[in-house]
């Protein structure tokens, strides 16, 4: 994979003539000698719905790129006195314009308007790119000095924290604000949902239609690279969850070759599986360089940590292939040939770019043959779900799902070992909240839910039954959660919450349809101060100091498997220990404190983590030992002496 020549693409300001703008893209077998035309239409934004003010034209040439072909590009100089200009329009201010790209073809009755610019560095509202004329002066980012001694935590001491930055803090800005809210809490890396531009108002961000800047709902380039060196500022790693195996129907190369009624394309088409959206093809060279310096792009510019990347089974094609797996191979070795540069990825020896698979549907092979370091599971989620609806035989396969039983810890590629090792969560933005396994309200929405429903009946009927089935799990039986909780941070693996869940949020979520992607589902910071949120934070921040133990970051995980013995009451018993320091988890999953006893390998006394009470003083290795575990709770032992 190649690095596209970004500095002949997009929008650029001339940093000798900041008023000088060159734009230019790549439009693969569009060419002008077949009578084709490529317009910018640019406008001042504050000008964008005056009747009277029409967007600047301006007519683009085009040469060839030895590599994809056709190349338009021209320059365009936003000067106040240009006399094409409207008398009463903005043009020449500086501020924020709007542009997109319109072709004209003998082929066709109409152009083809409302393209966006695939390599546009800003976004406008819906389907437009952005430019700020005077960026560098008034919006230009300055790294901080501490931005410098940052590095990227290993793989193992990572704790991470899902959020969507309109439903947690608003925009950018606002969630830089609640970063000491974070730091706080103990985690250590935000999995950011997409940032990318899409076209919707309210939406997760999983159809893209621009991928090389912030999304201009959420705030502008300097608001995240401020929001970016504020984290790391705080000792909190930035990963973004990125979507390169499917995009919109609006994406510039999906919109206008499907309006030219081209029966080929050079960037989508089928590749491999065919989930959500219109699919990448990355048996293209554009489609592999593309994605290939949007991950350069937002290392460099933006300095994130890494990245999660979603849906990877559409663009999954073996450990040898086109596909994902060369893609995070390039993006490994781009690091790697960056050591002088980015220094935040190189501390005890290792590279710790952070990349995160979501390959559901074989996350044990996808760390065993390609170089993500990390991955998506959902099998603890799923088996937990089971054991909260009471099905029979799931507490076992939830106790080996706990201990990353086949996941590989490491591997050797190329001479090189790469730690490995999987994400373990209860809630995610893909599933309900675990609390609803337990019970919902009947009718427990918010009120302005419960008015969309009401007034919007012919929008709830056009996205499906989802929408009108909202609802909240019941946040009175918030104590069952308890035992899962406790679970996933002492598990092997990287524990992950999901935002509001370390106060109890509640919402349910549509397992498909529209309905999960298109409500606007705000994090209820209320709850951080009533009685239940009070509780479960102060167990997370207890279980997160507790997770900083090196039993529990790089320790083996040993599985009670006793039916028997312990499953069959409902209770759940791991060990884990790095060899100079063990620890004993007991879960109970039931209603009933539970007693059992259990054989400890170490002579010694054992605190209690959760609680500080319940210690065991002058216990015996190897002689039976009674433990006593609370209802929906659980306990954890760690040797002292």
């Amino acid at each position: 994979m190649r690095l596209l020549h970004l500095e002949r693409l997009g929008a650029r300001s001339r940093g000798t003539s900041p008023e000088v703008f060159d734009f230019g893209v790549l439009l693969p077998w569009v060419y002008s000698k077949d009578g084709n035309r490529l317009i910018v239409k640019i406008i001042h934004e504050r000008d964008q719905f005056i009747q009277d003010v029409q967007p600047m034209e301006f007519e683009m040439d085009q040469s060839e790129d030895p590599d994809y072909g056709a190349l338009w590009s021209t320059e365009v100089e936003i000067d106040p006195d240009s006399p094409e200009s409207h008398p009463g329009s903005h043009w020449g201010d500086d501020g924020r314009y709007v542009y997109r790209y319109q072709l004209k073809s003998p082929h066709l009755e109409e152009p083809i308007d409302w393209i966006i610019d695939p390599f546009a560095r800003e976004f406008g509202v819906g389907k437009l790119s952005a430019i700020t004329k005077g960026y560098d002066r008034d919006y230009r980012y300055e790294w901080s000095d501490e931005e410098e001694a940052w590095r990227t935590p290993p793989l193992e001491e990572l704790i991470v924290y899902e959020l969507m930055i309109s439903e947690f803090g608003g925009s950018v800005r606002e969630a830089t604000e609640r970063l000491d809210y974070l730091q706080d809490l103990g985690i250590n890396c935000i999995e950011v949902m997409p940032v990318s531009n899409v076209s919707n108002t309210v939406d997760w961000g999983f159809l893209p239609i621009g991928y090389f800047g912030v999304d201009e709902r959420f705030g502008k380039r300097c608001d995240m690279q401020r929001f970016v060196d504020a984290a790391h500022q705080r000792g909190i790693a930035v990963i973004l969850d990125v979507v390169y195996g499917h995009t919109s129907d609006q994406f510039p190369y999906c919109y206008l070759y499907d309006r030219l009624h081209y029966s080929e394309n050079p960037f989508m088409g089928p590749f491999a599986k065919d989930y959500f959206g219109r699919s990448t093809d990355f048996n293209r060279l554009m489609t592999q360089d593309f994605f290939f310096t949007v991950n350069h792009h937002w290392l460099e510019v933006y300095h994130v940590d890494g990245f999660r990347y979603d849906c990877v089974p559409n663009y999954w094609d073996g450990p040898a292939g086109r596909g994902y797996a060369s893609l995070v191979y390039e993006t490994y070795n781009l690091v790697k040939a960056k050591a002088g540069v980015w220094r935040r990825f190189f501390d005890g020896g290792s590279i710790n770019l952070i990349q995160c698979a979501e390959q559901l549907e074989g996350p044990r092979d996808v760390l065993r043959e390609t170089y993500s370091n990390c991955t998506w599971q959902n099998e603890t989620l799923d088996a937990a779900k089971k054991v909260a609806r009471g099905e029979g035989g799931w507490l076992t396969a939830l106790g080996f799902c706990l201990g990353l039983m086949g996941y590989p810890a490491e591997a050797e590629a190329n001479g090189e070992n790469i730690r490995k090792t999987a994400l373990q969560y209860l809630e995610n933005h893909d599933h309900p909240r675990l609390v609803c396994s337990f019970g919902n309200l009947p009718g427990g929405i918010d009120e302005n839910l419960r008015l969309l429903k009401e007034r919007n009946r012919d929008l709830c009927g056009a996205i499906g039954s989802d929408l009108m089935a909202l609802k909240d799990g019941d946040r009175s039986l918030w104590y069952k959660v308890q035992p899962y909780l406790i679970g996933i941070f002492a598990a092997k693996g990287i524990p992950m919450i999901w935002q509001g869940q370390e106060f109890g949020e509640n919402y349910f979520i549509p397992e498909r349809g529209m309905g999960r992607v298109l409500v606007y589902r705000p994090v209820r910071w209320d709850y951080f101060y009533d009685p239940v949120g009070k509780r479960i934070v102060s167990l997370v921040r207890r279980l997160i100091k507790m997770r900083r133990s090196p039993q529990f970051q790089r320790g083996g995980h040993h599985f009670l498997n006793d039916p028997d013995r312990y499953q069959s009451r409902g209770v759940l018993l791991f060990s884990r220990d790095d060899g100079k320091r063990y620890s004993l988890v007991a879960l109970n999953f039931t209603d009933r404190d539970q007693e059992v006893e259990f054989q400890f390998p170490l002579s010694g006394d054992y605190r209690e983590e959760l609680h500080a009470k319940d210690d065991l003083k002058d216990v015996a290795a190897g002689v039976w030992t009674r433990l006593s575990i609370p209802s929906n709770y659980g306990r954890v032992w760690t040797l002292v002496r």
